[in-house]
């Protein structure tokens, strides 16, 4: 997907923004709280109809606007056209448009725009919670297997029943039976769903690392979330009392996690900062990769802050991988100089200068 023309009206301090952004690489610059962050973040919100930097709305609104609007004419993989458009008001309620017509799936909106963001919050992939690495991956399996929405969704409601069952001082056996049997098979579907894409982007990612670092005994790894020498029903009918006593179940898809290791040693507690930076692009631009096999499709990628634990070389590397994915690319960075790589001849390049919520169009390349 690419954006041909983006309208941001009501999104914190960006003035009114009329844009025609470059197809392949937009370079903006500015001054810190000039308004960089806050396009990425129309962007990200007209992708996913919510905030990058909070879970509430309203702070994200303009102080003297009633609700924030993104307006965009996407180009599609098969060269057709989009016009796509998300609101949000004070109050929360969200309004999503597709050629006009009015859906309420945020999922159909995702999909339609898979955006993927790095930015100086992307440390979270590998020092969060397994929840942040569980999103990372069901984002991947979501874009490119269509089985995948339906079966998480039969997870989620199969694990919200049971853990209701459990929690009650009578438990009905025979609903906790027919939930279990519900729970298992979604869950087997989602982990298998899973590990077929990590089977796939296991490769992506070694190679995709290479190019920014050596790190030739880092690991990735996929824990299902139960042990895999046993059927998760032998699980849930062994721990079942200890599940009636914490209120919810310990076992299952919504505990899996990835994870990272150089030798024996978790990465985190390896790596530097800047090379835990390198190891999350990696990861993110090889789902980019991924996507582009699997879907002739490509993500847009957004990219805050581009210096931020970065020195010249390894930024240097990271755009020329951003740019052989043949993809729309949004970078921010505090000074123009910092943003000016050898970008090949024949890639497109635009410039824009951010200022008090204003972007101006500086520079472009042919």
């Amino acid at each position: 997907m690419t954006i041909r023309h983006l309208r941001v009206t009501g999104v914190r301090n960006l003035a009114p923004v009329t844009l025609d952004p470059s197809p392949r690489i937009n370079l903006l610059y500015g001054y810190n709280g000039s308004g960089k962050t806050s396009f990425l973040e129309a962007i990200h919100f007209l992708a996913l109809a919510r905030s990058l930097r909070s879970t509430r709305i309203q702070p994200m609104i303009s102080h003297d606007q009633e609700q924030a609007l993104v307006f965009a004419r996407i180009e599609t993989p098969t060269g057709g056209e989009l016009n796509l458009g998300v609101s949000r008001n004070r109050h929360a309620e969200v309004q999503i448009r597709i050629n006009g017509d009015s859906i309420r799936s945020m999922a159909e909106l995702a999909r339609h725009l898979p955006v993927q963001l790095i930015n100086p919050e992307s440390f979270r992939l590998l020092e969060g919670s397994p929840k942040i690495r569980r999103q990372f991956l069901d984002w991947g399996v979501f874009h490119v297997e269509q089985a995948f929405l339906h079966a998480w969704q039969r997870l989620q409601n199969s694990l919200k029943q049971r853990n209701s069952l459990l929690r009650h001082a009578i438990i009905d056996a025979n609903s906790l039976q027919a939930w279990d049997h519900e729970f298992c098979s979604a869950s087997e579907l989602v982990d298998q769903l899973r590990q077929d894409y990590i089977r796939r982007l296991k490769p992506v990612f070694t190679d995709t690392l290479s190019q920014l670092i050596q790190l030739p005994d880092l690991t990735l790894s996929y824990y299902r979330g139960w042990d895999r020498e046993k059927s998760l029903q032998e699980i849930l009918d062994s721990s079942r009392q200890r599940d009636r006593t914490l209120g919810h179940t310990q076992a299952g898809p919504q505990r899996a996690d990835l994870r990272l290791r150089i030798g024996s040693q978790n990465a985190l507690d390896v790596l530097s900062r800047g090379q835990q930076k390198l190891v999350v692009c990696a990861l993110k631009i090889a789902q980019g990769h991924l996507l582009a096999q699997a879907m002739q499709q490509r993500c847009i990628y957004l990219v805050d802050d581009l210096t931020a634990e970065l020195d010249p070389v390894h930024r240097k590397a990271l755009c020329r991988l951003l740019e052989q994915l043949q993809c729309q690319v949004f970078i921010t960075g505090t000074e123009q100089a910092g943003l000016n790589f050898d970008w090949h001849q024949e890639t497109p390049v635009s410039m824009f200068h951010v200022e008090h919520g204003h972007i101006q169009e500086s520079g472009v390349t042919a």
